[in-house]
């Protein structure tokens, strides 16, 4: 015999009937509303919004050449020459700093592993409490005021805010 307890049971609740009539008043409110929404989003789709920023000016459609084509000055030799210099020299010492801190985090790691090795030999035990993580390093709370009370009489570097968005 299969015996079920049942801890957080309780008695349903009665449902209330409700007059057909205001249900269905309700529906139909709730119909009409989406209905107009969706009327609301078709008038909507058909007009398109000007950009203003894709508007390009009559002078730049012509195929004039020299409103889109900038003319861009011949570099000389020394100045390419002293360029590829430059650019040879910090290609020199970005790879000199990352080799260093390659060899900067080989040190500590090296270290690392020595001082546990010399740990272990001590004791078993002090080796596994040092190699365990540590959890209140890791999700630590920090409490303190959320937000900043507002500086009285403070005048705002910005200027004024005028809301200049077009309406559609």
């Amino acid at each position: 015999m299969l015996v079920r307890l049942i801890y957080s049971a309780e008695p349903m609740k009665k449902k209330r009937r409700l007059d057909p009539a205001i249900v269905r008043a309700r529906e139909d409110r709730k119909k009409r509303k989406l209905e107009k929404q969706i009327r609301r989003k078709e008038r909507g789709s058909r007009q398109l919004k000007p950009i203003d920023e894709c508007e390009v000016p009559e002078v730049l459609l012509k195929d004039d050449k020299k409103w889109r084509v900038r003319q861009v000055d011949k570099l000389s030799e020394q100045e390419v020459i002293g360029r590829v210099r430059i650019l040879k020299a910090w290609a020199g010492y970005k790879q000199k700093q990352a080799l260093r801190d390659i060899r900067l985090m080989d040190r500590i790691m090296f270290s690392q592993q020595h001082a546990l090795d010399e740990l272990r030999k001590e004791s078993e035990f002090l080796y596994q409490e040092a190699i365990k993580v540590d959890e209140n390093l890791i999700n630590r709370p920090f409490k303190g005021p959320l937000k900043t009370p507002p500086i009285e009489n403070y005048a705002s570097p910005d200027g004024e805010y005028i809301d200049t968005t077009k309406k559609w």
